[in-house]
């Protein structure tokens, strides 16, 4: 299990200290489980590999060419990020907040279907608010930014 959590850490791109900042564990006490020193039990296997999943604005960084093509692809365009992904303050239980601009062709089922493909691509659950409906002013159209 050692040789395991610690090719799953540097597969995630993490130091030991940034796993421990995103779990709350210990640093030393993954240095101890990564070397065998050590042994984790179910849940805590289990928390570590939570937190090696990609934060929603890494995923996005790592796809964001591919997502605004897959956007495209269904209608919509002028995608923007909100919530804690645009402000810099997400984690691993965070989901990705989009805002888009759809045509006028472009019904719920297909923003449903981007939503779901965005998620598979990205690996990260994805909500996509439509900026057609939302007045001026709306905290979302202030805070958004570019993807």
């Amino acid at each position: 299990m050692s040789e395991v959590l610690r090719e799953l850490r540097e597969r995630a791109g993490l130091s030991q200290s940034q796993l421990a900042a995103r779990s709350g564990v210990a640093q030393p006490n993954i240095a101890a489980y990564e070397s065998g020193r050590r042994i984790p039990s179910a849940a805590m296997v289990d928390r570590l590999r939570s937190a090696m999943c990609p934060l929603p604005h890494e995923a996005l960084e790592r796809h964001r060419d591919e997502l605004k093509g897959l956007a495209a692809k269904y209608g919509l365009s002028n995608v923007r990020v909100f919530g804690s992904a645009g402000e810099g303050t997400d984690t691993t239980q965070s989901d990705l907040d989009l805002l888009v601009t759809r045509s006028s062709d472009v019904g719920l089922l297909a923003i449903a279907e981007f939503a779901l493909a965005a998620e598979q691509m990205l690996g990260v659950p994805v909500d996509v608010v439509t900026d057609g409906g939302l007045p001026a002013d709306h905290p979302i159209l202030r805070s958004a930014v570019a993807a």
